[in-house]
């Protein structure tokens, strides 16, 4: 199945594809924007929902609501800190048997999942402690 994109699109993914982690829309209209992109921030948000809608750009939802995205390459897993705002990459992936179940059974078109999370660190706990 071939994905038609607009040129707005295009650029977008090609921004994604310069950033070695997730970025917000606003942040990436920014960029953007710095690098000499006339691109509004509506179609921004708009080209990111369509190209999650197919599968090639992932969301991220940070406990304080901001949406980072970034590039489908591989599934997410995280512990954030709800009060610091960090949020460390988890390796391990108890979910992919799962997923492929879920896949198969109910067939269901999985992009990708992603596992958070959410509690203190430890700077955050000697803080609260």
């Amino acid at each position: 199945m071939t994905i038609r994109r607009t040129r707005n699109q295009e650029r977008i993914l090609d921004a994604l594809q310069n950033l070695e982690q997730a970025i917000s829309a606003q942040d990436l209209h920014g960029a953007m924007r710095q690098d000499g992109s006339r691109i509004g921030l509506a179609t921004v948000y708009r080209a990111l929902e369509a190209m999650k809608l197919d599968g090639t750009v992932q969301v991220r939802t940070l406990a304080n609501g901001e949406a980072l995205y970034s590039l489908t390459h591989e599934d997410r897993h995280h512990l954030t800190c709800l009060r610091c705002g960090d949020s460390l990459p988890i390796e391990q992936c108890p979910v992919h048997d799962l997923e492929k179940h879920l896949n198969d059974s109910h067939h269901f078109r999985i992009f990708y999942h992603t596992l958070e999370f959410f509690g203190l660190c430890d700077k955050c706990q000697v803080v609260s402690g």
